[in-house]
């Protein structure tokens, strides 16, 4: 069959599965890797080949996984195989939602995530010279894959580990299930899969041995192990976390991005660090962070869909909360918390303080100890500090409430009401002085402990 190498690309995206080894209430297409579910992965991937289709088989928890694919994928079309019955009836399901659609198929899997770009290029490529192509990869351990039955290049056959002889088992070159064809043969074929093997399922594997019986043309296309990494428990999911950031953190490094101690450091798959940037060890970056060009993250700060502008320091233990956005050469210091909330250019919040729903302007020093008082049990209100402005330490402001320019607040005082451009507001309570008095309450207070060490 004469390929196009410019014809249309459905990707289907097989996550039915139930996972029991995750031994989950979570479906096993939605965890995490890298701060993203593991279905946006291989989503993101296949996007490469800029797929005019997307179905996404799902099963068990199906609704979950719909759910989440509203947020990651809306363009796709959901398709549910109610019973589980092999991978070959999984692809089958997707049929209606291809119906007319004249272009090549590529099956994908939502538990393997590593796939390459190029290495699904390199499948479309091969499709130049061949009605069906499947991805291969030599295995350290073959165990449970299915092995490729290769003549030359032509695939005559795959054979599950289950229902493979023991000189079939010895073979190495295994099948990671990944696949890619004409959409409408893809369906003929299966319609001529049966349970026919060991474990009474209709198997995808199959057609590449139905294909040699029709005189179609099938082969393989390999790749590294380490791209077809499954995840099937707990312990898989920790090995994909940990490939993961080996890798992203090697994509960071490559950026121009200096990082002291890299393996301690946790980025999630949309992380971004700019240039000159530097991180120090035991940074967690959660989803949604940007760090520009010459920023410093120090050590065991946590940041969480926040922004960090060029040159701003963060950290030592400081904590960006979601919409947390520092400005240029601004400073958040060590065990500072920010949330919601704007901080100027130049601007220093360098110790101990939470802001929260706040808007600090350029150049104002915030003392240590202050507090946005953003919430009263059941609305947030917002802060508004202007430009140069001076808050005195253990200052808490409460919300709502606004702070000139140039205006400053006396230490330990609690504001209430709105601070005019240049002015000083103090809101503590008058200081009375007792003369005498600590010492005659300490020595009041020695005698009544030495009393009761006597009794």
């Amino acid at each position: 069959m004469a390929h196009d190498p410019d014809r249309p690309v459905a990707l289907i995206v097989l996550a039915a599965g139930a996972g029991t080894r995750m031994n989950s209430d979570l479906p096993k297409p939605l965890h995490p890797i890298g701060g993203a579910p593991m279905i946006a992965h291989a989503l993101a991937t296949g996007r490469a080949l800029e797929p005019s289709r997307i179905v996404v088989v799902t099963g068990h928890g199906a609704e979950a996984v719909e759910a989440a694919l509203d947020e990651i994928a809306p363009e796709a079309v959901c398709v549910r195989q109610e019973v589980q019955l092999g991978t070959g009836h999984a692809v089958l399901q997707a049929a209606p939602a291809l119906e007319g659609f004249e272009g090549d198929a590529v099956v994908l899997y939502a538990d393997t995530p590593f796939v390459s770009e190029d290495t699904l290029r390199r499948m479309q490529a091969a499709r130049a010279a061949h009605d069906i192509v499947v991805l291969g990869f030599r295995a350290a351990d073959p165990g449970r894959y299915g092995r490729l039955m290769m003549e030359g290049e032509r695939l005559v056959r795959i054979v599950e580990a289950k229902d493979a002889t023991p000189e079939q088992l010895g073979i190495d070159l295994c099948n990671s299930g990944l696949l890619a064809a004409d959409a409408r043969l893809l369906m003929d074929l299966l319609g001529q899969v049966d349970t026919d093997n060991a474990a009474g399922e209709y198997y995808l594997t199959d057609l590449a041995e139905i294909a040699a019986s029709r005189d179609l043309s099938a082969t393989a296309v390999l790749c590294s192990e380490a791209e077809t990494l499954g995840v099937n428990s707990r312990a898989e999911l920790a090995a994909a976390e940990a490939q993961f950031q080996t890798m992203k953190r090697a994509e960071v490094l490559e950026d121009g991005v200096t990082m002291t101690a890299p393996e301690t450091v946790i980025l999630s798959a949309d992380t971004w660090v700019g240039r000159d940037a530097v991180i120090e060890p035991y940074v967690v970056f959660g989803p949604g962070v940007t760090v520009e060009s010459g920023a410093t993250i120090r050590a065991f700060s946590h940041l969480e869909d926040a922004h960090v502008s060029a040159g701003a320091i963060v950290g030592p233990y400081a904590r960006l909360r979601p919409g947390a956005e520092i400005g240029n050469n601004a400073h958040i210091g060590n065990f500072v918390e920010v949330k919601a909330s704007l901080i100027g250019e130049g601007t220093k919040v360098n110790h101990l303080t939470y802001i929260g729903n706040a808007e600090i302007g350029d150049g104002t020093n915030v003392g240590a100890g202050t507090i946005t008082c953003n919430y009263d049990g059941v609305f947030k209100h917002r802060t508004v500090v202007g430009k140069n402005a001076f808050i005195g330490s253990d200052t808490m402001l409460v919300a709502p409430v606004t702070v000139g320019d140039n205006a400053m607040t006396g230490s330990g005082s609690v504001i209430t009401q709105d601070i005019p451009d240049g002015a000083l507001a103090l809101g503590r309570a008058k200081q009375v002085n007792k003369a005498g008095l600590a010492v005659r309450l300490m020595d009041r207070l020695r005698a009544i402990k030495a009393e009761k060490a006597k009794g």
